[in-house]
């Protein structure tokens, strides 16, 4: 009996250290004696509390607040350098690795090409070595790190960290993502759907800040969605929620990787208007292999077949959302990913599908919104889901949003 009074009274002081240094960061600066009177917990457990947090540089004392009638108390804040967590976006031919502090404040972003193609033991391997040379480059060793979280461009078992049959990543099925780069880093890996993090990187920060319903769209080299529902991160029964991609747009349409034909993914993503974009006209992949980004660029500078590509692929992105209106209904869908860059030549034509096709009802609610975050956009959410993690348990922010603003210079790598 004795033993289960003491496990209690340590899951309590636990509770109740979690709930105080949350208010903590949710506040910005607090006294003892208000953190006392929100978390009606007593003034000495308040003050052993705080002198923990104090020694364990998680808080600071930051001056003193106004006087109630005696002494002005002595305020205590947040300590965001206390540490540091790293956001990874694993993509089929990019890997970027931002480290940020413990209120998402970016500190180093790498950014290198990856070859998703090159299978798993080489492929965890760099992600490891990126990692590494952010933590370098921000003169830092991996105990301050308290986490990492990635995204993956496929379909994941979100239970067990393993990838399912994923069609961009060929012979990465059930590969053990996590485990074998918690084992690697000695840190603790936290393991998502890109599109997934991407969704809640911009429902936190970003384009979807404001609504309860949220999808995020990543159009790159294949396309995904990820949907917030009710302010909670929608993964579906085993984890596989969200391959729009694989949404059939045309019957007779080309094969798709997944088995099918006509896949959303094979007329609208990154490598289907490059490749109808280079047989079009060769001269536009003069200088060596096309890019999205050369595209995006003749379409700024008035080339008309770059434009009317970008548009053909918006009005079939259009098509495959007002399936996504007319069933779920969100506040705001973001569409993020490289082929967005094309702004308005993308954009344009796919909210004038929408507008045209979904149901009226349905569609005046919803807000079609380029991402905020840009090519940061699914790190950050990856850097959310850990802090999330990190600072779990009674967290007085949910549902409202940490009080911490991050800017868009914050998301930027330092100079």
């Amino acid at each position: 009996m004795a033993g289960n009074t003491s496990a209690d009274l340590s899951l309590m002081r636990e509770f109740n250290e979690s709930l105080v240094l949350n208010l903590i960061r949710q506040t910005g600066r607090i006294s003892r004696t208000d953190i006392a009177s929100h978390t009606h917990l007593s003034r000495s457990t308040v003050s052993s509390i705080v002198n923990d947090l104090l020694a364990a540089n998680l808080v600071c004392e930051v001056g003193t607040g106004h006087s109630r009638g005696g002494r002005r108390p002595i305020m205590i804040e947040f300590n965001g350098q206390a540490g540091y967590v790293i956001g990874v976006d694993l993509g089929a031919t990019h890997l970027m690795v931002l480290l940020s502090d413990l209120e998402a404040q970016a500190v180093v972003r790498v950014a290198s090409p990856f070859v998703v193609e090159e299978g798993p033991k080489l492929g965890l391997e760099r992600i490891a070595q990126a990692i590494e040379q952010a933590l370098q480059e921000a003169g830092l060793g991996m105990e301050r790190i308290f986490g990492v979280g990635i995204g993956v461009p496929g379909p994941l078992d979100f239970a067990t960290g393993k990838p399912i049959f994923p069609p961009i990543m060929p012979g990465w099925h059930d590969t053990p993502i996590r485990e074998r780069l918690r084992e690697r880093l000695n840190k603790p890996v936290y393991l998502d759907n890109d599109a997934n993090l991407g969704a809640i990187g911009e429902y936190w920060w970003g384009g979807g800040r404001g609504a309860r319903n949220v999808a995020f769209i990543k159009v790159g080299t294949g396309i995904g969605c990820g949907l917030i529902i009710e302010g909670q991160i929608y993964r579906g029964e085993i984890g596989s929620a969200g391959e729009i991609g694989h949404t059939v747009i045309d019957e007779d349409g080309p094969p798709c990787r997944c088995g099918s034909a006509g896949c959303l993914e094979t007329l609208a993503a990154a490598p289907a208007i490059l490749h109808v974009a280079a047989e079009a006209d060769p001269a536009l992949a003069s200088n060596g292999k096309l890019t999205i980004l050369d595209l995006i660029e003749a379409a700024q500078d008035g080339h008309l077949l770059s434009r009317r590509l970008f548009a053909q692929a918006g009005r079939r992105i259009g098509t495959a959302l007002t399936s996504l209106v007319n069933l779920l209904n969100p506040g705001i869908i973001v569409i993020g990913g490289g082929v967005a860059r094309a702004g308005p030549f993308l954009l344009d034509p796919l909210r004038e599908t929408v507008q045209q096709r979904a149901l009226p009802v349905a569609v005046q609610g919803t807000r079609i919104v380029e991402s905020q975050l840009g090519a940061d956009a699914i790190a950050i959410g990856a850097v959310t889901t850990v802090l999330r993690e990190l600072f779990s348990g009674p967290d007085l922010a949910v549902p409202t949003r940490p009080h911490v603003a991050v800017s868009q210079e914050s998301l930027n790598p330092m100079s």
